[in-house]
């Protein structure tokens, strides 16, 4: 049942598992959250762990940085491990000037600058959005905890330093916030019918200049947290 990827065993992951991009924010999330958390993988120090949250059974594994590392994990999660839905939780630098550091927001869909879509073989683009049963239920959650979450654009870049000095041309066409993987997650669940989510907390602020140091981008985006785990809960009631 093991990949090159990943050891676990099969049924050792829930039907939803939180995928944040850094192993340390895995295993932050599952020390502070979960209860009787136990390691199911730790291949490549890809931290995946498995517990409850209020109850629900619920996954939390690290993705790596980048599209194709992201379209690795999530393929082998969905496809031999049966897992229903992933929700990236992850950070986002932000390109519109309605958002401030901190700030949580949802990716209806990922606009990209990637080639990753090619592999289909298809003619045109698959525009890459979440799954809307997720989408609806996080904002419900948020909701719920009493927090605004923006829903929209994010861009998926290829690239963190980017030569171009491009992206915030993207922010005038009213993306969000740029991050690097949900385009690859969204097109992975649809090609094989499962579902995706993108939950973004903004660490820094490309028109302000505003940014989060390192540490706090692991340990501090709570919000993001509890808003994906208040999803899973309900998800685990459908």
């Amino acid at each position: 049942m093991s990949t090159p990827h990943n050891s676990a065993n099969p049924g050792d992951f829930a039907k939803t598992v939180l995928m944040p991009g850094d192993p340390l924010r895995a295993k932050f999330i599952a020390d502070t959250f979960l209860e009787d958390a136990r390691l199911v993988n730790n291949v490549r120090g890809i931290h995946g762990y498995t517990g409850t949250y209020r109850g629900a059974p619920v996954s939390v594994m690290a993705s790596g940085m980048g599209m194709p590392s992201i379209g690795i994990y999530s393929y082998e999660l969905f496809s031999q491990y049966d897992v229903e839905n992933i929700i990236r939780i992850g950070s986002a630098g932000a390109i519109s000037p309605k958002l401030k550091v901190r700030d949580v927001v949802a990716a209806q869909g990922a606009c990209t600058n990637s080639n990753f879509f090619h592999q289909y073989g298809l003619p045109g683009l698959i525009a890459p959005i979440a799954d809307f049963t997720l989408l609806e239920t996080a904002v419900g959650a948020a909701r719920e905890l009493g927090v605004e979450m923006p829903v929209g654009n994010l861009l998926s870049s290829d690239t963190f330093y980017d030569a171009s000095n491009t992206t915030l041309k993207w922010g005038e066409m009213g993306v969000l916030a740029v991050e690097m993987e949900a385009a690859a997650l969204y097109w992975t669940a649809m090609k094989l019918g499962r579902r995706a989510l993108a939950i973004c907390s903004i660490s820094d602020h490309l028109v302000t200049g505003e940014d989060l140091p390192a540490d706090q981008r692991q340990t501090t985006f709570t919000t993001m947290m509890r808003i994906a785990l208040e999803t899973a809960v309900k998800m685990a009631e459908k």
